[in-house]
């Protein structure tokens, strides 16, 4: 059977544009077919009924870790934040997969430059951040994310991986599988970027690092629409 990479992104209301953006970046670099499946709300009626709170900067904060449960708890799959521009083939990535753990992430260790986030929101600070921006879930060993966890364990339960029996479950990924935009320093070689406080599609950040690589992968998107 072909190799194939399962891809869940997070869908935000308010970001559509960096949603199509992302699939494209990936679309024109895979070297592997790739099947997108977006998480968002407007489908998850019944699954996802956690009432959303203020501290949470997207639609998707929680519902992320549903993806074991969509993926009926089988094979691989990758979550990934809307505001990611992937600058590689995802073929890489998908053959880190390592079957010796739960999950895999970068396991960044900084804290955050700045208070606020893309459209006012707080930036809420606490161990693990953005951890669970990048997942690779390994299904069958996440059956501790059962809709019912999902929708009533607290957001540190979710985000810091306590629904592991062990921290030694989590494998790391390198560094450059979630590069943070201005929280580290330009790297030609950034496999996959995060747009951590906002993205080019905001006026605030169209300056950014890699900015020019998102507006490029954008125009490309509109090109096709209006073919």
């Amino acid at each position: 059977m072909a190799v194939k990479a399962r891809v869940y992104i997070g869908f935000d209301s308010k970001e559509v544009v960096a949603y199509h953006v992302f699939c494209q970046s990936i679309l024109e670099k895979s070297s592997i077919p790739v099947e997108f499946l977006p998480i968002s709300l407007n489908n998850l009626g019944g699954i996802f009924v956690r009432e959303r709170n203020q501290l949470q900067s997207t639609e998707f904060s929680f519902s992320r870790f549903l993806v074991p449960y969509l993926s009926n708890y089988e094979g691989w799959s990758l979550f990934v934040d809307c505001d990611m521009l992937m600058r590689t083939d995802i073929a890489k990535l998908w053959e880190l997969r390592d079957d010796h753990y739960s999950a895999m992430c970068v396991k960044h260790d900084y804290e955050p430059k700045v208070e606020t986030k893309f459209l006012g929101q707080t930036q809420t600070k606490y161990d693990k951040k953005n951890w669970s921006s990048v997942i690779l879930f390994n299904n069958a060993k996440c059956k501790a994310l059962s809709p019912d966890f999902v929708n009533t364990a607290t957001g540190l339960e979710l985000h810091q991986f306590k629904w592991l029996e062990s921290e030694d479950l989590i494998g790391a990924l390198p560094q450059t599988w979630n590069w943070l935009v201005n929280e580290y320093e330009y790297n030609e070689s950034a496999d996959l970027v995060h747009f951590t406080d906002g993205g080019p599609y905001f006026e605030a950040y169209k300056n950014d690092d890699y900015a020019e690589e998102w507006f490029a992968a954008r125009d490309r998107v509109l090109y096709v629409a209006q073919r």
